[in-house]
């Protein structure tokens, strides 16, 4: 049964997006083909980023925390479905409409927890700085999303350099 149609039923509506399941995972199908859902990846978890979600997979939840890339979970994992040879992820941060630069209020919360430099802010004439994203600097570790105050950072896959 695929997850919109189990949501339903649990009286849930559908998510919006794709699960993010911890770093190192194998492709969605292998990793769900390989997981056994026992729990060390959670439990080991520093950053106690990582949750038991739907169907009792792993998934990443950055709303208070971002991976510190300790590679316990890889360390833990048993089944082969996180595997310490891959890339963490492909998850790159993205900053939308609701950063509080538009209001002209002054907040550089998310370059300030951005250890890899990813973040920065544009100086502008008269105005508020606004936030310029390097993609080529984030590996997103997703702290700038738990920081964030304006609730305006999310992670995506296959993002491009875009301005907001």
């Amino acid at each position: 049964m695929n997850s919109s149609r189990r949501s339903f039923l649990r009286g849930r509506s559908a998510r919006s997006g794709t699960v993010v399941r911890p770093p190192w995972s194998v492709p969605e199908l292998l990793f769900t083909g390989l997981c056994t859902r026992c729990g060390d990846c959670i439990a080991h978890c520093e950053t106690q980023i990582l949750y038991k979600g739907d169907g009792g997979f792993p998934e990443v939840n950055f709303d208070s925390n971002g991976c510190s890339f300790c590679q316990k979970c890889v360390q833990v994992c048993q089944s082969g479905a996180l595997r310490p040879a891959l890339l963490p992820w492909q998850l790159k941060a993205v900053i939308g409409a609701a950063c509080l630069t538009h209001q002209k209020v002054i907040c550089r919360t998310c370059s300030e927890r951005c250890e890899a430099g990813a973040l920065r802010f544009i100086p502008a004439t008269g105005g508020v700085a606004i936030p310029q994203l390097d993609l080529n600097l984030c590996n997103g570790c997703g702290h700038c999303v738990a920081d964030c105050p304006g609730h305006a950072i999310t992670l995506g896959e296959n993002i491009k350099e875009v301005s907001i």
